[in-house]
């Protein structure tokens, strides 16, 4: 028997989206930002609007997008890509309920071979 998923998406306006996506990425450039000065780890970022991509140290990338039609955030890694959309205050994955930062630090975990822990 499946697991019934219940979710309650958090409506919004447009500009409420803008402040909380934006925070999302500002959020990963300061961690990114505290790991180079306390050198744990070096990952390249590129911000243009509302895409943010990594470049982790064996080259392999991670990019967050954002998707203001859907109000959603897009996380694609080398294992797959991935939707969040606001739940109870909070991203969650539109199919599994994970966490964003979650998602976040176990993909960049994976890709970058050592334990990295994002958080909002």
């Amino acid at each position: 028997m499946r697991a019934i998923l219940e979710v309650h998406f958090f409506a919004m306006t447009d500009a409420e989206y803008h402040r909380l996506a934006s925070a999302v990425l500002s959020r990963i450039e300061a961690t990114l930002d505290g790991w180079l000065q306390s050198d744990v780890i070096d990952i390249d970022s590129q911000r243009t609007g509302g895409l943010l991509e990594l470049t982790l140290p064996a080259g392999s990338k991670i990019v967050v997008n954002t998707q203001p039609p859907l109000q959603e955030l897009w996380l694609a890694a080398r294992a797959g890509g991935y939707h969040f959309k606001q739940v109870d205050g909070q991203w969650r994955d539109t199919k599994d309920g994970v966490e964003f930062f979650e998602r976040l630090s176990r993909e960049a975990s994976a890709q970058a071979g050592k334990a990295l822990t994002f958080s909002s």
